[in-house]
């Protein structure tokens, strides 16, 4: 099955994926990742760095879309058979800090396909923007996928 200029995806929009963020997550992904800044593990002393809760680690993001399963609907709703999927890139644009206490709502859209190889390798490139309770834009990220033919 090739997705090569198929027009129809490109701008396609998926359904918005709310998440909120609780403080033992924070912790639990901060431990899982190596943290040891107290920010992210300590109340108090977030707060007494003038945070207002437990602040999340620059990767955090990615539990929002591992969470609720989120990669497999959007490969499965265009089609592809998630045995030819790679995670070949993703990049993140911080516009304000995310706590723990925050709901952050994802929006997620395909902004293009293309082939190489002798459209063998099908790559899917997705832009997410992130707002908070406050409906503040407080991430974008950049993600590309590509299935193998």
């Amino acid at each position: 099955q090739y997705i090569t200029y198929n027009e129809s995806l490109i701008k396609k929009k998926f359904p918005p994926v709310i998440f909120n963020i609780d403080s033992e997550r924070v912790r639990l992904f901060s431990k899982a990742t190596g943290e040891t800044n107290p920010v992210y593990f300590n109340k108090k002393i977030a707060k007494s760095k003038g945070y207002p809760s437990l602040l999340t680690p620059p990767t955090f993001l990615t539990v929002v879309v591992n969470e609720v399963n989120y990669p497999f609907k959007y490969i499965s709703d265009i089609g592809i058979d998630l045995n030819r999927i790679l995670h070949a890139g993703q990049t993140y644009r911080y516009h304000h800090l995310i706590y723990a206490g925050d709901t952050i709502t994802m929006e997620s859209q395909i902004i293009d396909i293309y082939a190489k190889k002798n459209r063998t390798l099908q790559f899917l490139e997705f832009k997410s923007l992130y707002t908070n309770q406050n409906n503040q834009l407080v991430s974008e990220s950049n993600s590309t996928l590509v299935a193998r033919f």
